[in-house]
C-alpha cells in the first residue's frame, strides 16, 4: 500500500483518536461511508473545465445581452479546517458569438466546489474558466455562502453570509453592464 493512500483504516484510526470505538454497531460502517463521501466531495479534482464547457455557435450569432443563471447550489469544504461551506452562486456572461449550455454553468460551479477551497478562489476560478473556454465579452460571478468553520467553532456566528464576486472583461469597465449583472444577481425578494 502506498503511504499516500488514505482509506477506511485511516478513518477507523481517526474515530479511535476521537475517543470512539470504531467496532461499535453505529460506527462499524462509518469508515467506508466517510471514505466514499470524501471521494464524492473531492471529485472536482478529476474534472476538466474544458470538457464541461461545450460551446455552441448556433443560436448565439444574434444574441449579445447578458445570460445569467442564479441559485446554483454550492457545497464545498474549506481548505483550512475541512469544514463545509454552502450557499448559492450566480454566473452570468455576455456572449461573443458563442454560447454554452445553461446546465454547464452549474456543472462548472460544481467542478470547482468539489475541491478543497476558499470562497475567494472558487469565485475567480469559475469566472476565469468561463472567460478562457467560452471567450465571452464579459463574465460575472457572485457567490454567497455560510461557512461552518465560522458558525460552529471560533467566533460561532450562525447565519452570517460571505459574499464574493468576480467581474471580468467588459463587466469590469462598463458601469451599465456591471450594474445590470449585479441587480440580476441579487437574491429574490
Amino acid at each position: 500500500m502506498d503511504e499516500n493512500d488514505f482509506g477506511t483504516q485511516d478513518w477507523r484510526r481517526l474515530l479511535r483518536h476521537l475517543g470512539e470505538d470504531p467496532d461499535r454497531q453505529g460506527l462499524r460502517d462509518t469508515p467506508q461511508r466517510v471514505d466514499k463521501a470524501w471521494q464524492h466531495w473531492t471529485s472536482g479534482y478529476a474534472q476538466d473545465p474544458a470538457d464541461i464547457l461545450k460551446v455552441f455557435e448556433d443560436g448565439a450569432e444574434q444574441y449579445n445581452e447578458l445570460i445569467v443563471v442564479r441559485g446554483i447550489p454550492v457545497y464545498s469544504h474549506c481548505e483550512h479546517h475541512l469544514a463545509p461551506f454552502f450557499g448559492t452562486a450566480t454566473v452570468g456572461y455576455t456572449p461573443n458569438g458563442r454560447i454554452v449550455g445553461l446546465s454547464k454553468l452549474t456543472r462548472l460551479v460544481d467542478c470547482f466546489s468539489k475541491r478543497l477551497q476558499v470562497q475567494e478562489r472558487l469565485t475567480i476560478q469559475v469566472a476565469e474558466s468561463l472567460m478562457k473556454h467560452v471567450q465571452p465579452l464579459s463574465v460575472g460571478v457572485v457567490i454567497r455562502c455560510r461557512h461552518m468553520c465560522m458558525e460552529s467553532r471560533g467566533i460561532r456566528t450562525p447565519g452570517e453570509e460571505t459574499v464574493t464576486s468576480a467581474l471580468l472583461g467588459e463587466m469590469r469597465t462598463n458601469l451599465g453592464l456591471r450594474t445590470e449583472f449585479l441587480a440580476l444577481a441579487r437574491e429574490k425578494d
